[in-house]
């Protein structure tokens, strides 16, 4: 087939080659994407076939005209002019409608191929591996901490971006700022949060977890292991006052009154990590009723309210760790131990994982090392009787540790359970005690209460050898583990279990 004189020049001829080699590199892919698994590389390979080849087949085939333009204007400027045929449709010759039909067939074949291109790429975008995978060395931390909380059937963008195209393009927007940070080496170490242009909750979380359906009391046990030579199992049951008594009370009472309809609790934080709330109102939206709390240890002037934001209480100022939590060491060996994937009869394994996690790693591989070297020298010189005739309960120590670790403790981006505070409860954080602390006093006296049976009461506690018990109607009062007298009365966890590691 006989092509026009113009098209034989080579910005035209380049246009071809780089459309047509991408268009075989994408089929090629394609079909390999269907017959064979990808794995990890999937990520890559999704960013190649829906976004960075497509970019190419486009730019081949402007080039084409763009060089025939060119090739045209060059011909008439050396006075070649009538040699160059004018574009002439004679719907009357057999050749033009051959020509024009397969113009109309070649446009709609691309236009589908488009749209088609167009919308797997939109959601490849939105998928998780994106995501999580891409950006591995930056992403990393959030995406294995992802794989282990509740929403790991959820997907990225249900929770960041939502429904909508207003929110879509704020998030792409955003995003290409991210890529230009990712390529140049300008993130930061840990990623900051909170994350400040987030969507409120009530356009995402909500969608799932609707405030009207919230359950009534719960059961909860906290099972935990002492810092002593036995590794002491430790047991709490807690009656858990997440709603009303009935559910049919709907959130007159319980954790979640603060998002009940008729209440608004708005505050200020001291810093951007909002783990310090000086100020806080509280609105009667029934009423109208209006009290405002001043913490009376750390009361902020006028000019230093005009310049901090001040933010409407919504799920994520306590639940802000919902997907992406990581876990204190304290939490994750008592898992790991009452999973048995770290052999509770080693003596003393509590207090040395306490130790081994108060060291600061430097890389991941250098992390597992350390931990390997503490363990084995631990034992070697404090048991050596332990290490010589059961190197194994050693093996599954190590192993136990170590899969702690790289669950929650990422050394290269820094992130770890003490970079990202949680505001569940008050045990490492202060949570709760960020308002509840007894110190947030109104003018008129009002105390925000410090009381914990407004949240929990406790139905039994202690150890296997000193369990006690209660009726569910008759709360036991809190005792501490370690005698500490009545110091836990005046003090916020926080205060000590932040800094046991």
């Amino acid at each position: 087939m006989k092509l026009p004189r113009t098209y034989y020049n080579p910005i035209s001829l380049f246009g071809t080659i780089l459309s047509s080699v991408s268009a075989l590199i994408i089929f090629f892919f394609l079909i390999a994407m269907l017959f064979f698994e990808h794995g990890e590389s999937g990520s890559y390979i999704g960013l190649f076939v829906y976004i960075v080849l497509p970019v190419f087949l486009v730019i081949g085939l402007i080039l084409i005209p763009i060089g025939m333009s060119r090739r045209s204007k060059r011909i008439k400027r050396e006075g070649e002019a009538s040699k160059v045929s004018n574009i002439v449709l004679d719907l009357s010759n057999q050749r033009h409608w051959n020509a024009m039909g397969m113009f109309i067939a070649g446009s709609i074949l691309f236009l589908l191929l488009t749209a088609i291109g167009s919308y797997k790429a939109f959601h490849y975008t939105e998928s998780i591996e994106f995501c999580g995978t891409l950006c591995h060395s930056v992403m990393e931390p959030e995406y294995v901490a992802y794989q282990e909380s509740a929403h790991s059937r959820v997907t990225c963008i249900a929770c960041h971006v939502g429904d909508g195209a207003g929110w879509y393009v704020r998030s792409k927007l955003s995003g290409l700022y991210q890529v230009y940070s990712v390529l140049l080496n300008k993130y930061p170490t840990p990623i900051e949060t909170p994350i400040h242009n987030l969507r409120p909750a009530r356009e995402t979380c909500e969608e799932c977890h609707w405030p009207e359906k919230f359950y009534s009391y719960n059961l909860r046990n906290e099972k935990n292991y002492l810092a002593d030579s036995a590794n002491t199992e430790w047991n709490v049951m807690l009656k858990m006052m997440i709603g009303s008594e009935h559910r049919a009370q709907g959130l007159v009472e319980g954790v979640h009154w603060h998002i009940n309809p008729n209440v608004q609790v708005e505050y200020i934080a001291s810093s951007n990590k909002r783990e310090f709330l000086p100020w806080v109102r509280y609105i009667n939206q029934a009423t109208g009723d209006t009290t405002i709390y001043h913490d009376i240890y750390e009361n902020l002037d006028q000019e230093a309210m005009d310049t901090l934001e001040l933010r409407e209480m919504d799920c994520l100022d306590c639940h802000n760790r919902p997907s992406h939590q990581f876990l204190p060491p304290q939490v994750f060996i008592d898992e790991l131990i009452a999973s048995g994937k770290i052999p509770h009869e080693l003596p003393e394994v509590k207090s040395l994982a306490m130790q081994v996690f108060a060291t600061p790693f430097s890389d991941r591989d250098s992390g597992s090392i350390l931990i390997k070297e503490s363990i084995m020298n631990f034992y070697t010189t404090t048991y050596p009787e332990i290490a010589r005739e059961k190197p194994q309960l050693l093996d599954q120590a190590i192993d136990g540790f170590i899969a702690g670790y790289k669950k929650n403790v990422f050394p290269e981006m820094k992130a770890s359970w003490d970079a990202y505070p949680s505001h569940i409860g008050h045990m490492e954080f202060n949570g709760c005690f960020r308002c509840h602390n007894g110190t947030h006093e109104s003018e008129d006296g009002k105390v925000i209460s410090r009381d914990c049976n407004l949240c929990h009461t406790i139905l039994a506690q202690g150890s296997s050898e000193n369990y006690t018990t209660t009726s569910i109607e008759k709360p036991l009062e809190f005792r501490h583990p370690v005698d500490i007298d009545e110091a836990w009365k005046e003090m916020a966890c926080s205060d000590c279990h932040r800094y046991l590691y």
